[in-house]
Parts: C-alpha cells; sequence; structure tokens
C-alpha cells in the first residue's frame, strides 16, 4: 500500500494523533473559538489531523517539523486577519496537495467544494513559482487572475508569505535576497492595494531586515531609545484632549504607533536626511468605540484644532472620500505649544479595523449595507488591470501595476459630477482612458475646470475634467511619458509596438528587393545569425533600424555577401567578439564568493575552493565601499559587478535576472581606495571651508575628490566626495565632521 492509499483511507474522525500534537490541536481550537463568531470544530480538527498526518516526517531548513508551518500560517488567518473557520480549513492543508500524495478529489470529499477550490487556487500559484522556466511578471499575472476567483486565495497567501518572513533566518543569504526582494517588489505591495496595512507594514520590514540588516539594527535600535520620550511626548500632547473628551461622553483609545521601519529609511533615503531630522516618526491615533459615527470623528478634530494649530496642506479627509481599498479616517498634522510637529488620526473601530486589515475586514464585514460593495470594488479593480495583457508585455505590465499600487491617489469629477480616482500625478490623458479606451485614443485637447489645458497638464483633487476628442485616432508615442495609469500606458505601447512593426515590415521589404535584385538567398535562420553578429538583440531590430534609416541596407548586403561567398555560415563558426570592457578605475579591491565551499584569497575571486580569473568591478550607482553588504550580478560577457544590498538596482536585478546573482563579500584589505559621499550641514561662517578640508586632509589622511558647497540664511549645504578605505573610514571622517564649530549634521549620502 503506497503512502496516498494510506492517507486517503485514514478515518479523520476516528485518528488519534499523539499526545503532543492532540495538546496543540486543543489549543488551536481554542484560539478559533476565541476569536470566530462560528467555527465548524469538527472540519478544523479533521484539517489538522490531515495536515500533522501528510506532512509528519518533513521538516524545514530550521529542523522544526513542517506540519507547524501550516498551522501558524492558519493562526494568521485566524489571530491576524479574522477569516472564517473555511480559510482556516483551507491554510492547514494549503501544502497537501503540492507536497503530498493527497489528491484534490479527495480534500473535496472530506472537506467540500470550497476548501478544494481554495486550495486549488493556492497549488495554481505555488506550481507557477517553482516553474523556473516562468517569467516573475507572468508569475505574478497568475496570481491576480487566481485571486480573482476567489479572495480568500490572496489572504491565505499572504499569511504563508507572512510566516515564511517571519522564519526566513536559517535560509542561505542568497535565498533570502531572492525571497525578500520578491516580497518586497510583489506581497507587499499588493497587500498595500488590498488595505492590509498592518501585514504589508512588517512584509516591508522583514524585507528589509532580510536585505540590510545593519539598516534595520540601526533605525530599530533609535526607535527604542526614544521610546520614553516618545511616549511623554505623546501624554503632554493628548492629555487636554483626553480630558475634553471624556467631559463630553466619548468613549475612545489613544495610541502613539511608531511609524514602521522600512517607511523611516525610505523617508531617510528620499529626502535624505538623518534619523533625527525626521521629525513625523510616529502619529498619534483616537479611537472612537462603537457607535461612534464619522460625525463624532469632525468633533474630536475639533478639539484637537482649538488646541493646537493645523497645518492646512497637511490635512486629509479620507472619511468622506475613502482610499480606493476602503481606508477611511481624518489625518491631520498640528503644531503643539512647544513648537514641534506631530501627525494625528482620527477614527471608528470599524474604521480602524479596515485600515489595519483591509479586504479582511470587508470580508468580515461584508453583510452590512456597503462592505459587499468594497469587495466588489476589489473584484472589478483586479479584472480591469488584467484586461487582456499581452504575454509578451508581462514586465511591462507589473512595472505600471507596481507603480500604482504604491502611488498616493487623487479624486477628479467628470463633467457630470461622477468622482473617479487616479493616481497622483495622472493627466487628463489618464482621465480620458479611464473614461474609455476610445475617448483616450481621440483626445484632443482638454478643460480643466471650465480651462482649456494642455493633455499633459498633472491633475489636482477636486479638478472637474472634460476631454475634447476627434473622429480619428489621435495616439502619440510621446504620451508615454505623460500618462500614470497602466491603462494608458498598456494603450500607448501598444500603438508604439504597431508603429515598429510598420518600420520593421518597411526594413524587410528594403532588404527583399535588395538581395532581389542581386539574386542573394538567404534564410531568416542564417539572417538572424547575421543579426546577433552586428550585435542586434533580434532580426526584427535590424530591419527596424533599416526601415528608420538608422542602418544602411547595403552595408547589410555587402556583408552577407562576403560570408555567404565563404560559406560561413555554420554552427561553430567563430562569433565576432565583442570589445573588452574597459576596467573600472575602482576594480582593485578583492572579493570572493561567499559559498558553501568558500576559501580566503588575497587575489581574485574564489568559487569552488579555486580562484577564478574573473573580471569584476563596482556599480557606479551605489559605490559599495569595504564593510557594506554587497552581491554581485554575472553579466552576459561574465563579468561580475558588484552592488550595495540596499541599492535600488539591486532588488530589480534579483527579480529580472535572479539565476545570475552571487553571493559575495570582502577579502582582507589591500590598501585600495573607494568613493564615498558625506552630507554636510551647518552654520555659514568664514573659515568653515577651511575648517572642513582641515579636519578631511590632515586629521583623517583623506583624500578629497571634490566639494559642493551652498549658503542660504546663514546656514550652508554641502556634499563632499571623498575616497576612503572601508566604512570605517569613512564613519570616523563622519564623526570628525560632526565635532566641527557650526556643523549641525554630517551623514553619508547616497
Amino acid at each position: 500500500m503506497n503512502k496516498q492509499e494510506t492517507l486517503e483511507q485514514l478515518d479523520l474522525d476516528a485518528y488519534e494523533l499523539p499526545e503532543k500534537q492532540q495538546s496543540e490541536l486543543n489549543q488551536f481550537l481554542k484560539i478559533c473559538r476565541e476569536f470566530m463568531d462560528h467555527c465548524d470544530d469538527e472540519m478544523v480538527a479533521r484539517a489538522f489531523k490531515l495536515c500533522y498526518a501528510s506532512h509528519q516526517g518533513e521538516t524545514r531548513a530550521s529542523g522544526e517539523p513542517f506540519y507547524e508551518h501550516p498551522i501558524e500560517v492558519a493562526k494568521i488567518i485566524i489571530r491576524e486577519l479574522g477569516m472564517d473557520d473555511v480559510s482556516v480549513a483551507a491554510a492547514l492543508l494549503h501544502d497537501t496537495v503540492e507536497d503530498t500524495e493527497v489528491t484534490l478529489n479527495y480534500i473535496e470529499q472530506k472537506f467540500g467544494s470550497t476548501v478544494a477550490n481554495l486550495i486549488d487556487g493556492l497549488t495554481k500559484i505555488s506550481g507557477v513559482f517553482k516553474n523556473k522556466g516562468t517569467k516573475q511578471a507572468e508569475t505574478f499575472m497568475k496570481l491576480l487572475l487566481t485571486m480573482a476567483e476567489d479572495l480568500r486565495v490572496v489572504l491565505i497567501k499572504f499569511s504563508d508569505r507572512l510566516h515564511n518572513m517571519r522564519t526566513i533566518q536559517p535560509l542561505p543569504r542568497k535565498k533570502q535576497l531572492a525571497i525578500a526582494s520578491e516580497t518586497m517588489e510583489l506581497y507587499a505591495p499588493l497587500a498595500h492595494r488590498f488595505g492590509l496595512f498592518q501585514m504589508k507594514s512588517e512584509l516591508e520590514d522583514l524585507s528589509f531586515k532580510a536585505m540590510d540588516p545593519t539598516g534595520y539594527k540601526f533605525i530599530a535600535r533609535k526607535l527604542r531609545d526614544k521610546k520614553e520620550s516618545r511616549e511623554a511626548f505623546i501624554e503632554e500632547v493628548m492629555n487636554p484632549i483626553n480630558k475634553q473628551l471624556e467631559d463630553s461622553g466619548f468613549q475612545f483609545q489613544i495610541k502613539g504607533r511608531p511609524k514602521h521601519i522600512y517607511s523611516i529609511y525610505k523617508k531617510m533615503m528620499r529626502q535624505q536626511k538623518p534619523f533625527e531630522e525626521i521629525y513625523d516618526l510616529f502619529a498619534i491615533r483616537i479611537i472612537l468605540d462603537d457607535p461612534h459615527t464619522k460625525e463624532d470623528c469632525w468633533r474630536v478634530y475639533s478639539f484637537i484644532t482649538d488646541w493646537y494649530t493645523p497645518i492646512p496642506e497637511r490635512f486629509r479627509d479620507f472619511i468622506s472620500v475613502p482610499k480606493a481599498n476602503g481606508y477611511q479616517s481624518l489625518h491631520t498634522t498640528v503644531i503643539t505649544h512647544t513648537g514641534k510637529k506631530v501627525e494625528v488620526q482620527i477614527r471608528t473601530k470599524k474604521m480602524d479595523e479596515v485600515a489595519e486589515k483591509g479586504l479582511a475586514a470587508h470580508w468580515k464585514y461584508k453583510e452590512g449595507s456597503s462592505e459587499g460593495k468594497n469587495i466588489e470594488r476589489f473584484v472589478h479593480w483586479i479584472r480591469e488591470v488584467l484586461d487582456n495583457p499581452r504575454p509578451d508585455a508581462a514586465t511591462e505590465f507589473v512595472e505600471d501595476f507596481q507603480l500604482n499600487l504604491y502611488t498616493d491617489e487623487i479624486y477628479v469629477f467628470t463633467p457630470k459630477g461622477e468622482l473617479r480616482t487616479l493616481p497622483q500625478g495622472s493627466t487628463p490623458l489618464d482621465f480620458a482612458f479611464e473614461i474609455h479606451s476610445e475617448v483616450g485614443e481621440r483626445a484632443l485637447a482638454s478643460k480643466v475646470n471650465g480651462q482649456m489645458a494642455p493633455l499633459r497638464q498633472e491633475l489636482k483633487s477636486g479638478d472637474q475634467v472634460e476631454v475634447i476628442t476627434g473622429k480619428k485616432v489621435n495616439l502619440s508615442a510621446d504620451w508615454l511619458n505623460d500618462v500614470k495609469t497602466h491603462k494608458a500606458k498598456a494603450r500607448i505601447r501598444q500603438f508604439i509596438r504597431q508603429q515598429e512593426r510598420e518600420i520593421a515590415d518597411k526594413g524587410r521589404e528594403l532588404w527583399e528587393k535588395k538581395a532581389s535584385r542581386s539574386k542573394l538567398e538567404i534564410s531568416d535562420q542564417e539572417l538572424s545569425k547575421v543579426a546577433s553578429r552586428l550585435k542586434f538583440p533580434s532580426l526584427h531590430k535590424l530591419f527596424y533600424d533599416i526601415g528608420a534609416g538608422a542602418y544602411d541596407v547595403t552595408k547589410l548586403y555587402k556583408y552577407v555577401k562576403k560570408y555567404k561567398d565563404k560559406g560561413r555560415f555554420s554552427d561553430d563558426e567563430e562569433k565576432i567578439t565583442p570589445k573588452d570592457a574597459k576596467d573600472s578605475e575602482d576594480n582593485a579591491y578583492e572579493i570572493v564568493y561567499d559559498e558553501s565551499t568558500l576559501t580566503s584569497a588575497s587575489k581574485g575571486l574564489v568559487m569552488n575552493g579555486e580562484v577564478t580569473d574573473v573580471k569584476y568591478s563596482y556599480a557606479k550607482c551605489c559605490n559599495p565601499i569595504p564593510g557594506d553588504d554587497v552581491i554581485g550580478f554575472i553579466s552576459r560577457e561574465g563579468d561580475v559587478k558588484i552592488h550595495r544590498v540596499t541599492c535600488k538596482n539591486t532588488r530589480h536585478l534579483i527579480q529580472t535576472d535572479g539565476d545570475r546573482v552571487v553571493d559575495v563579500k570582502w577579502a582582507p584589505f589591500t590598501g585600495d581606495q573607494f568613493t564615498g559621499a558625506v552630507k554636510i550641514v551647518g552654520e555659514d561662517r568664514v573659515g568653515m571651508i577651511n575648517d572642513i578640508s582641515n579636519v578631511i586632509s590632515k586629521s583623517l589622511n583623506t583624500n578629497m575628490k571634490s566639494i559642493n558647497i551652498s549658503s542660504d540664511s546663514g546656514m550652508f549645504e554641502g556634499t563632499l566626495i571623498l575616497l576612503v578605505k572601508d566604512i570605517k573610514h569613512l564613519e570616523n571622517v563622519i564623526q570628525n565632521l560632526q565635532k566641527i564649530d557650526g556643523v549641525k549634521l554630517a551623514y553619508r549620502y547616497e
């Protein structure tokens, strides 16, 4: 009897678990009853037993029993998302069909069609993820298509990924980076779009922790150090408000929630400021208990602004106009009596649950008057972004999709007063395509708030937009940089590809006429070899350049005739070798592969225990310095480009060409110098530049490549480009610059 027969003949009701696992089941059912209004204990118990029986003997990378993973995923579904017992059963069994001998038919017989359909959806997604021949973009599209059938699939998949990220540490470094990058690029933005703020924040933080452990620990330590002062500040600010709310009969909670670590890091990078200069590290949240209403939120807002001065441009009313994911709250930033700025968010308890759990909360409240419509909007949105995407445009689709996921929204109106939601930065062109594809294609001009406006003009919330159309298609390739929405970009790219095909067809026609007149015969297969030897990525690109006039068809004819006459077209023909890439001036510092067979070496790269002769250089986009966490990418020519793990290009490279990723580490110091940049801010006084130069050149024996200083209103800001030995050397420079009289800030500049 094989394992499948054994499992599928198992009487789940009569099956007795070992003592330890029975205790775990009892505790699990207790959690279910605590968090669910209704729970089918028998169904959940059967799912728990099958989970244990089917995964018995399997272990994870950490050495822990594998069955504990689906149980933890199910606990996330229960505690953190508040989902139903059907979702819990599916979570417990989500790996069985894929990884064990259990069949989908057996699942349907024992647990019903709904559980079986959920597991089928999850298995399809996992199968695509494991297909190494499938591009990541196409995988993501498959994920979305499956989600559109039953949105509970995405909640289980997110919970699965969240637990995997929480337990990522035992995996090899290269695999950690790949999973963390995928999580940051795909799962976190999608969680954001579905309003799963709590999950999105943790996914981002865990990904950041895996990709840049040093940066994560630095910000986490800073937040811990400031915890007491933060709590004291919140108490001081909210004391008078607290009393007024109590006197007015409000039932409420006040929370001072710090921003999550990755959002602080992004703000530091975006504003190029150190941690100490980021003022909105946390927000004060006032949550009104049920049955308080949105009108009560406005009353609380009036209390806040009676005590403190609001900053008008920082006010956001997401109650009257919710975000597309259903988020509702009043946001205001006020200046306290001590001159500090603080953000205050005001919402009801139900709004808070939707804000934290998004789609899961909508699911919970779907019996209500409006929440069912929110779920319908989610499904409509997914189907809209998946509206006939071309398989060969999958990567473009995901890039546009990810941009739209994180973009802030604006709200504009049609001439009839209908509300439309668009990404921030949208133009009348985006609005036109949002109304209908034909309106976008035939757009000639626009009116914004009754006044003629360019089609490229950036719209603002509250604008009323009218698009003037013609009878003919008026598409332009130039529009691509003037639109934000995926729908507009997809149609314009389709138009551009159509133009490219027409130009390439013209090029082919020119070639065929030239070859026909000279009676030169050559197959497309041979001609593709010619295109490759002439450094064209494809035969299509060769024909395109001929059609566009960028490559002379006579040159192609002469090249083909020369080699055709010599009979040089054979599979073993020597290829034209590319010019040797110019070595980077900084590529003297030693790098070694960080593999299981890693050995130290003073020169070159080491892989599989041997010193290799691979050329390598340092990426100019991030200027890695010894001591930085780095990673390597093998180029088509076989050399290695070294990037910092935190580099903005690293994540993209991992996603698009993960097979070319290699783990690298710094070898012992050889005395070479590396480029580092420092931002410095301080008082503009006589002799300041001289003091800075002296500290760098004399005290620290550091060479300065350039200095760029600008001053305004008694303050200066400058950027120093230095040559340093390693990260400790750079940190030493920064510490000494901070000691100069009048210098307020000095920090590494990206």
